[in-house]
């Protein structure tokens, strides 16, 4: 079973089969039947190293999002926290160690739904928020390989030329908008998972798998697959990691951290002088705390980064952990 769940996390973390009968795919490549796939599945996702099956869409291409954060005092944390996870547009809430001690994650429909939400947070938590919205995305993964034990590739600096990202436009996206609704939260985990989501949607399979198909070429889902809780599966310890970084330096930096193998993110967000001077993140994940400090020191030596600020956000409490949810967030009252 072990070797079973360590092939389909490496596996299926992205390219999942757009296919009527996906499980039974699935099932024929690692050497077992549908219905032991999509157990273990279940199991992953009740014990929460899974948190879903489904996609994960490229941020600002579906709705409008931001990370945001917040200064509170050490003591008074744990009371301020779940006053922000209990807004349904926030879908990650994390502790990290600076005095922004409080970052999440807001989604909504569209731009003045956002702003509504962020003055609403303040109101309710009792502290300005500072809104950081993405600004260019460099690299998004979130793919966790399971062997934990391999040693990591020396970083180098490499002279493959950026290319920026392009402008995202969903295909017929008025069409498109059910069907995000029907899978923010995860695809069903049955055998014919396209099916059940075309039943309720009044679709038949085939537009479902073809609807998929097309926001997966055009970028709007990043990756449709298992998408699996880090600290569940081995990967004790994370920070962000926010450098302050010239601006005619950072997309050819980004493009460049974003390609060694501890990093799951790197972005360009706003700096917000005087507070916040950092403009490019990174997140690096690890077995534990040295682990993380050790990429970042390969990173810093590799690439030449020594004389650039930056600053080291450990992650700590996770106060909730889940997908966007672009529809269905309304505020109440």
């Amino acid at each position: 079973m072990e070797v079973l769940t360590e092939r389909l996390l490496n596996n299926y973390q992205r390219n999942f089969p757009l296919l009527p009968a996906p499980f039974e795919h699935i099932a024929q490549s690692l050497n077992t039947d549908s219905g032991t796939v999509l157990k273990r599945l279940r199991e992953l996702q009740k014990n929460g190293a899974v948190s879903r099956v489904g996609a994960v869409f490229k941020p600002n291409t579906v709705g409008v999002s931001t990370l945001a954060a917040i200064a509170v005092p050490d003591n008074l944390l744990e009371s301020v926290a779940p006053i922000i996870s209990a807004f349904p547009q926030v879908n990650h809430n994390y502790e990290r160690e600076h005095e922004y001690n409080l970052w999440f994650v807001v989604t909504a429909r569209d731009q003045p739904a956002l702003v509504q939400s962020l003055r609403q947070v303040e109101e309710r938590a009792g502290y300005p928020v500072l809104s950081l919205p993405l600004v260019k995305d460099y690299h998004i993964d979130l793919g966790f390989p399971m062997q934990l034990d391999q040693q990591p590739e020396p970083v180098t600096l490499e002279e493959t030329p950026f290319i920026p990202n392009q402008a995202i436009t969903p295909t017929d996206p008025a069409s498109a908008e059910d069907l995000i609704d029907a899978i923010q939260d995860g695809l069903p985990l049955v055998a014919r998972p396209y099916r059940e989501i075309a039943e309720r949607l009044g679709w038949s399979e085939q537009q479902v798998i073809e609807r998929l198909q097309q926001m997966l070429e055009s970028g709007v889902i990043k990756r449709l697959g298992v998408v699996v809780r880090h600290h569940e599966l081995g990967y004790r310890a994370n920070a962000m990691v926010v450098w302050d970084v010239p601006d005619e330096f950072v997309d050819q930096l980004g493009y460049q951290l974003g390609r060694q193998d501890c990093v799951t993110l790197c972005y360009q967000r706003p700096r917000r002088l005087p507070q916040w001077p950092y403009n490019l993140f990174c997140m690096v994940h690890g077995r534990d705390r040295d682990d993380v400090l050790a990429c970042v020191e390969r990173m810093v030596e590799g690439l030449g980064l020594e004389q650039l600020d930056k600053s080291i956000l450990f992650s700590g409490r996770r106060f909730k952990q889940r997908g966007a949810r672009y529809r269905g967030t309304q505020l109440n009252g």
